[in-house]
């Protein structure tokens, strides 16, 4: 079944919210490691959702201009497709190519490890607003989440 059939009827599953170009570098394949500060414990598929704002890293632009993405053409504020998320991790200088960032952007950082992007064939708008990096696009967050326990 394609990942969009699947995704109308999974409530529980988690989005991760991705700048673009990010998001359609993920999802082309190209970009398997997603750099971020803090580590996470989830493992699977998630949902990436194409934030609103545009990345305004320099490494963007550059990464935009290398793979030919017109990153005004891309959705932002949608739902783009489901990733594997398989591990976190520590960075290392190597990780630069497959992050599409300079290896000096890896210091101090963890490395999400990503595979099988399955794109929507057409972006889906999200029921509930993001409230953070990660967050449940059809469904409310639990009460305990709000209340900061």
């Amino acid at each position: 079944m394609p990942a969009e059939d699947r995704a109308e009827f999974d409530r529980d599953r988690i989005a991760l919210a991705i700048q673009q170009p990010w998001a359609e570098l993920i999802l082309r394949g190209i970009k398997t490691l997603e750099i971020r500060s803090q580590p996470t414990q989830l493992r699977g598929t998630i949902y990436l959702y194409a934030s609103k704002r545009v990345s305004q890293l320099a490494a963007a632009k550059t990464a935009a201009r290398h793979w030919k993405v017109e990153v005004e053409r891309l959705p932002v504020g949608k739902l783009v497709g489901t990733v594997e998320l398989a591990n976190c991790r520590a960075s290392r200088p190597a990780d630069h190519q497959a992050a599409c960032v300079p290896a000096d952007l890896l210091k101090g950082r963890y490395v999400y490890e990503l595979s099988r992007p399955e794109r929507f064939a057409t972006p889906r708008a999200v029921r509930f607003l993001p409230y953070g990096v990660w967050f449940y696009p059809f469904k409310r967050r639990p009460r305990t989440d709000r209340q900061g326990r």
